[in-house]
């Protein structure tokens, strides 16, 4: 039982540092990215994201232009494509209050004070 406890463990420590791994490429990916966007005027995204420059600087260099550049196409590609012709609900009936409660029926008194069954 400890042996299988000590395996599963390790398994889910390693897919968390592959995941953390996957997060940090992502994250300067998204830097530099941004970057690229705004001219690489770090000044600028740093004011916007609410991060350090010399932080974001630090974080894109290692993605190289290239690859940033076919983030953006990818992204622009994406933003081009036709939504799905799925119906969605309108922002108002999504925020509308819940349905009201099934039915209940509340106790009937009769005319001398006391409870009879509501049928």
């Amino acid at each position: 039982m400890a042996a299988a406890n000590v395996l599963t463990t390790r398994d889910t420590a390693a897919k968390a540092a592959r995941a953390k791994d996957e997060a940090d490429v992502a994250a300067r990916e998204a830097a530099a990215v941004a970057l690229r966007l705004f001219d690489n005027d770090a000044e600028l995204v740093a004011d916007l994201l609410g991060v350090p420059a010399e932080e974001l600087e630090r974080e894109a260099k290692p993605v190289t232009a290239a690859r940033a550049k076919e983030i953006i196409e990818v992204l622009r590609a994406r933003a081009e494509r036709p939504r799905s012709s799925r119906p969605r609900k309108p922002r108002t009936e999504a925020s509308a209050p819940p349905p009201p409660a099934p039915d209940t029926t509340a106790p009937v008194f009769t005319p001398d004070g006391s409870r009879a069954d509501a049928a």
